[in-house]
């Protein structure tokens, strides 16, 4: 039995509450978003700055100064590296559409049903896209349009990243000065050891999960990129990028990969069946990685209900475009671990997932134990 009560009024302020926080983030989205995907990536080097701080005594400005630029050299010079390509390929997608349909002419009618099923997945995930700059085509037939979301999606969030950049800063040097000082205030001891029990867990759990995923992208991209590079792909940087962005995005980004590269291989090849093989070892690669080793290596620490993943991919893809699609499972991991550390909220962090193990009913309300 529950040992707390609410009221309909109490209810209904609980509603009217979120609605409103939502419709504030859905419209303050330019001010919010760079925030948040600083506080995302300031996760992501929370251990490279401490040991640049710590281990060789940088200076936190310095060393958060050269984290950032080490990133941001990263990623302009994977963007010069692969934006003419893409633009070439973005350009060509309208005149490769007849192409395709002549090689697979014998089998339109079982390949219709597959392309309208796709395309109403796709719909699901990019309803609100469009308020980002992104439109996704109504022709059933343009089953790439995911990969050109993300790679057109990267131009409004070039608009964002010096945004987040200068917040990022200040949040790699002063972060740990905000933190004590959100201590401070709290008004009781157990409030302020819940604080920074809360606070440890989201660092060590969040920047674990992203520095993993990160990881395991990049290997993808690079797995991809020397097998388009073996099959005779076209600019296999490309695609190995485009399969290191598309990983990010749980379930739906390796579909969409897949259905990429089958686009890219027919378009290519002469042979149809010849151009099975790429997308035939992308799919491979995404089985051992997201099935097999990913799962391996954070099952013990940290994992999150799929289903609950795809409600957040759903959600947040409405509320804020691609950027929220990127957004979503940390935003529900760091959701998942205050829950855990709140008496009230505990039995929602327990349906949100996390670890796998045998568990009493009468323990699903009692406060999580940080290791």
């Amino acid at each position: 039995m529950l040992t707390h009560s609410l009221s309909v009024r109490d209810v209904c302020i609980i509603i009217l509450t979120v609605l409103a926080v939502f419709y504030s983030l859905y419209f303050a989205a330019e001010i919010v978003l760079p925030f948040v995907f600083a506080t995302v990536v300031n996760l992501l080097m929370v251990t490279p700055m401490r040991m640049l701080h710590n281990r060789f005594h940088v200076p936190k400005p310095l060393a958060a100064l050269f984290l950032i630029a080490a990133m941001f050299v990263f990623v302009a010079g994977i963007g010069t590296a692969i934006s003419v390509p893409a633009a070439a390929w973005l350009s060509e997608v309208p005149h490769s559409i007849p192409v395709i349909q002549k090689k697979l002419a014998y089998l339109h009618g079982p390949f219709e049903a597959v392309y309208t099923a796709y395309d109403r997945t796709v719909a699901m995930f990019f309803t609100g896209s469009s308020r980002h700059g992104i439109t996704a085509p109504a022709d059933f037939m343009a089953f790439g349009h995911i990969g050109t979301a993300v790679l057109t999606g990267t131009r409004a969030f070039m608009g964002e990243f010096f945004t987040m950049l200068l917040m990022l800063f200040f949040l790699m040097t002063e972060g740990d000065s905000l933190l004590r000082r959100v201590v401070e205030i709290m008004p009781t001891y157990a409030d302020k050891r819940r604080m920074v029990q809360i606070v440890s867990q989201i660092e060590r759990n969040v920047s674990l999960y992203l520095a993993t995923i990160t990881i395991m992208n990049l290997l993808v991209g690079i797995l991809n990129f020397l097998q388009c590079w073996l099959t005779g792909m076209p600019n296999p940087l490309l695609w190995g990028v485009l399969a290191f962005l598309l990983n990010y995005v749980p379930i739906i980004g390796p579909l969409t990969g897949v259905v990429v590269y089958l686009f890219v291989g027919m378009f290519t090849f002469s042979s149809s069946l010849y151009a099975l093989l790429p997308p035939a070892i992308y799919l491979c690669i995404h089985i051992l990685e997201g099935e097999t080793i990913t799962p391996m290596l954070l099952a013990k620490r940290f994992t999150l209900n799929p289903v609950l993943v795809m409600a957040s991919l759903m959600f947040w893809d409405w509320m804020w475009g691609i950027s929220g699609v990127f957004l979503s499972v940390p935003m529900l991991a760091v959701f998942k671990i205050f829950c855990d550390h709140i008496d009230a909220l505990t039995p929602i962090g327990h349906l949100l997932g996390g670890p796998v193990r045998p568990r009493s009913l009468r323990t699903i309300g009692a406060p999580v134990e940080v290791k």
